[in-house]
């Protein structure tokens, strides 16, 4: 009867030890979050445009849900998208552009070419930088502001080999403001804001190990 009692008791022990090592292993195990350059240290929000950090797969079904606003063969090309890159989302991605355009219109306005070179590919980021320099040579500074954005939705969108490629339509309005070097208004007012209708691209190699879309192209819409 001892016997027994002590052979039950080891058999709980090992039972519990064993339940131990397995319950760390499985915490070890989970995937990490690796953070980009869009993660904020502060724990704020990660800034917009880039791929999910989440290993989250979207199920088939989910994924061939009706895109809504989107033109017929923009929603194929996103589809093809989807299918490369099974954690693309294209709500997430709008919003992600809203950030973006915003992001963007503001480091211009205030000339800060680091910000650009980050969110620009080099031809987009050339033309930027070549607009700064003229004004900061003529000595004129931007009072821009964005009072709001009234739409932003996606107009196309193409798969070329492995580079994705979204454009995306943006309705915002802009007060706008240039002033000369003593701070006089030559152009534009703060009072009146006028709309603004910008067709921006996105691009993205879906192989690469960077998550981040890059501007890529601009255009009036």
């Amino acid at each position: 009867m001892i016997e027994i009692v002590i052979l039950a008791m080891i058999a709980a022990f090992l039972g519990l030890r064993l339940y131990s090592v397995l319950g760390r292993r499985a915490e070890h195990e989970e995937e990490p979050v690796v953070p980009t350059r869009f993660d904020r240290a502060d724990g704020a929000a990660p800034r917009p445009l880039s791929a999910p950090q989440t290993d989250r797969v979207r199920p088939q079904a989910e994924a061939a849900r009706p895109i809504a606003g989107v033109p017929a063969a923009a929603e194929t090309a996103l589809r093809q998208i989807a299918m490369a890159d099974r954690r693309f989302d294209p709500a997430q991605f709008v919003g992600g552009a809203r950030g973006a355009y915003r992001m963007i219109l503001e480091a211009f306005w205030r000339g800060d070419r680091e910000e650009l070179r980050s969110l620009c590919d080099d031809d987009v980021y050339a033309s930027f930088a070549s607009a700064i320099d003229a004004r900061e040579a003529a000595g004129e500074t931007l009072d821009n502001r964005l009072v709001r954005i009234e739409d932003v939705r996606i107009e196309g969108a193409s798969l070329t080999g492995r580079t994705a490629r979204i454009a995306v339509l943006f309705v915002a309005d802009i007060a706008a403001v240039t002033r000369d070097r003593n701070g006089n208004v030559i152009a534009g007012s703060l009072v009146d804001a006028i709309e603004a209708r910008d067709v921006w691209t996105f691009s993205r190699d879906l192989d690469s190990a960077d998550p981040d879309w890059l501007l890529d192209e601009t255009d009036e819409g």
